[in-house]
């Protein structure tokens, strides 16, 4: 009978190593992600591409607050955000809104201007390699999640799905201007990029005002909580 709680624990430990490695991986995922992406974006002078790679860096700083999570998490098991956390969602969030009015400023400039790209072939490609990367991620933390029972470690699966829809319009945006050469597709992309990111930055601050990642990417959170 003793041996039945020890084995818990024992899988507890795997879930919780699992999870802090899923963290690391998106963590430095996101940093390869945004380097090559700004890279090709500012080479070949796509917005779409170049705030795809943007958008990846303010993940890093998210991914970062889920990684001390993940750490809090197998020590005490507290679903509710510290104050590190409470402060790099809020840092996400500010970083959200400023990616929001840069892209939609470049974006429009380039639709006014009728700006194309040299070329979207490298956006096709990221795009390609990011849903990939993101649907393999989403599996393991819904899986990692579930049997861990934790409400936080699947709202940063269901996040991770807000990165997959931002790989599927850059992939949208970047097969359609190569079929058509035509630039606005570029720009297009761009927009709903920014309208994404706005929305990214809006739940992070929801999440700040809560005290807790538990809050689904794309819903609502309650903001009742006291400021610990």
């Amino acid at each position: 009978m003793e041996s039945m709680p020890l084995r818990f624990i024992h899988d507890r430990t795997k879930l919780y190593s699992w999870a802090y490695a899923l963290a690391l991986i998106t963590i430095f995922y996101n940093i390869v992600e945004g380097l090559v992406s700004v890279f090709f974006g500012l080479e070949d002078e796509t917005m779409a591409l170049f705030g795809f790679g943007l958008d990846s860096f303010v993940e890093v700083i998210s991914g970062v607050g889920i990684w001390h999570m993940v750490r809090r998490l197998r020590r005490n098991g507290g679903e509710d955000a510290d104050r590190f956390e409470r402060q790099a969602l809020r840092i996400t969030g500010s970083a959200f809104y400023l990616l929001t009015t840069g892209l939609a400023v470049g974006a429009g400039l380039n639709l006014y201007q009728g700006h194309k790209p040299e070329t979207t072939f490298w956006g096709i490609i990221i795009a390609g390699v990011s849903i990939l990367t993101m649907w393999l991620l989403i599996r393991a933390k819904v899986s990692v999640g579930t049997k861990l029972n934790s409400e936080a470690i699947l709202a940063d699966a269901n996040c991770t799905r807000a990165c997959l829809q931002l790989s599927i319009v850059l992939l949208v945006a970047s097969v359609g201007y190569e079929l058509t050469g035509i630039g606005g597709l570029d720009a297009g992309g761009a927009l709903i990029i920014a309208v994404l990111a706005f929305r990214e930055g809006r739940e992070a601050f929801q999440k700040a005002a809560a005290g807790s990642f538990a809050c689904a990417c794309g819903g609502s959170c309650e903001t009742g909580r006291e400021e610990r």
